[in-house]
């Protein structure tokens, strides 16, 4: 059993899981728009979702020697300079365009954790940006990368769905910001220090309510596509309904991540 949660821990704070999340998510974006397996796009976000966040994660305790080069963080630390490759060899397969998006969003994630001024916090301890930085990241990702490398022409659908992968990321980082209510600094400002538990609740309600609402305004509205959205968006507020600072880790980062990747599996046997 021990030797179970070891690798599950492993996984989790090797950052896979959530590489896994936005591949999943980027093949839902292809499904959504009927993209051809676009291999190259899907695993460079893999790759470079595996490393940023690593980055983000180890580069401050790293640089303040705050963590100890334990085996686990040399192993990740190793997988990590082996992804650099791997997205380097797939970031030339991509288009142009892709290539200089993806350069703005990478942009975005070393604002939010290195510090460019003297004395002065990265923007991932800007009061109150943290959960839109993220969100728009993921977004870029998961639904402008893929769109772009296809080099599909631009419809209102493609707006729609930005907005719906917004409201669908921030609405899980809302998820992530309760369960760390207690350990988060106050200087932060999230959500749920900022208006309450209560409310930040009622807050994600709404927002999954709105995500479906707008699902009706797709031009290719498909029944069954509307229904699994519908079980997602159930799954999402079970989550959120049972949220709190008591959750271990596990609640938040293995299983509300696994959301993506559920939703991709149930798109994969709906097309089949």
């Amino acid at each position: 059993m021990k030797i179970f949660q070891r690798i599950l821990d492993f996984y989790i704070d090797s950052s896979t899981h959530v590489g896994l999340s936005c591949y999943a998510l980027v093949r839902v974006t292809q499904f959504m728009f009927d993209i051809p397996s676009d291999k190259p796009m899907a695993l460079f976000a893999f790759f470079g979702t595996f490393v940023g966040y690593n980055f983000v994660k180890y580069d401050a305790l790293a640089r303040t020697k705050k963590l100890q080069m334990r085996n686990q963080l040399k192993t990740i630390s190793f997988l990590s300079l082996l992804s650099l490759f791997a997205i380097g060899y797939f970031f030339f397969q991509l288009r142009l365009i892709t290539q200089i998006m993806s350069t703005l969003f990478l942009g975005l994630i070393v604002l939010y954790t290195l510090p460019f001024f003297p004395n002065r916090r990265n923007a991932r301890n800007w009061a109150g940006v943290k959960i839109y930085m993220v969100a728009l990241c993921w977004v870029g990702v998961t639904v402008v990368l893929p769109i772009m490398n296809t080099g599909i022409s631009i419809t209102s659908d493609f707006y729609l769905k930005c907005i719906q992968r917004f409201i669908l990321i921030f609405t899980l980082i809302l998820i992530f910001e309760i369960i760390d209510l207690q350990v988060d600094d106050p200087h932060l400002k999230t959500v749920p220090q900022q208006i309450g538990l209560k409310q930040t609740k009622q807050l994600g309600y709404l927002l999954l309510f709105a995500h479906c609402c707008l699902e009706i305004f797709n031009r290719n509205f498909n029944v069954q596509f509307f229904i699994l959205q519908l079980t997602l968006i159930f799954v999402i507020t079970i989550f959120l309904f049972f949220a709190n600072e008591k959750r271990s880790k596990y609640y938040t980062s293995f299983w509300v991540e696994s959301v993506p990747i559920f939703w991709w599996i149930l798109l994969f046997y709906l097309k089949k």
